[in-house]
């Protein structure tokens, strides 16, 4: 059996942004930062703007010993000519000390990117999270992380463990974000996706 053009299309769109997320957990920089349009529009917990500046402040993040690690799940593609959409369950992992404790912190979200295809090469334009639920997990069995319990009720529930940890550590937390607790704008979203991927009317990148 032979592939298509629209298969061969999608299997490269499912190969960048797996490349993007391997980059990152590898700090291999140069390689992330060739996935990424440096004008694209990240939205996550801890960043909110352009490509350039989520490739340079990851790298800041991974200097100061803060690298996470994702492990993914198969993506999820659709194309439409020069433009396309894949959506990728995942699950976000770091291993710190939380609460005075030594704890593992997973928090499990669909990475959702939006990428266009210029000269044969296809670049990552948009990437949202969808935050679904987190867990925090001691290390040794039987340690209870002493955490300040007020704090961690202004955190919403898809993100809160997460949110705990890294507004611990300096980061500014964003309050916007797609959750499954609030349904209404993760509709939205998906329809705006599928309005964006079938759309012929922007001009690519």
């Amino acid at each position: 059996m032979t592939m298509t053009e629209a298969d061969h299309g999608l299997s490269a769109v499912a190969r960048r942004v797996l490349l993007e997320r391997r980059a990152r957990d590898r700090g291999q920089w140069g390689r992330m930062r060739d996935c990424i349009h440096p004008e694209a529009s990240i939205r996550l917990s801890w960043f909110q703007g352009t490509g350039a500046d989520f490739v340079k402040q990851s790298e800041e993040m991974a200097a100061r010993g803060q690298q996470a690690t994702h492990r993914l799940a198969p993506p999820v593609t659709s194309l439409s000519g020069t433009r396309a959409v894949a959506e990728v369950p995942a699950s976000i992992e770091f291993r710190d000390v939380i609460g005075g404790v030594e704890a593992d912190l997973a928090s499990f979200t669909r990475l959702v990117y939006r990428l266009e295809k210029t000269s044969d090469t296809w670049r990552i334009v948009a990437l949202d999270v969808i935050y679904e639920r987190d867990t925090l997990t001691p290390v040794m069995p039987g340690e209870v992380p002493d955490l300040d319990r007020a704090l961690l009720s202004t955190f919403r529930a898809p993100c809160r463990f997460l949110g705990y940890h890294l507004a611990d550590h300096g980061y500014t937390i964003w309050g916007d974000l797609y959750g499954v607790d609030r349904p209404e704008p993760v509709a939205e979203f998906y329809h705006s996706l599928s309005a964006w991927v079938d759309s012929a009317a922007s001009p690519a990148r």
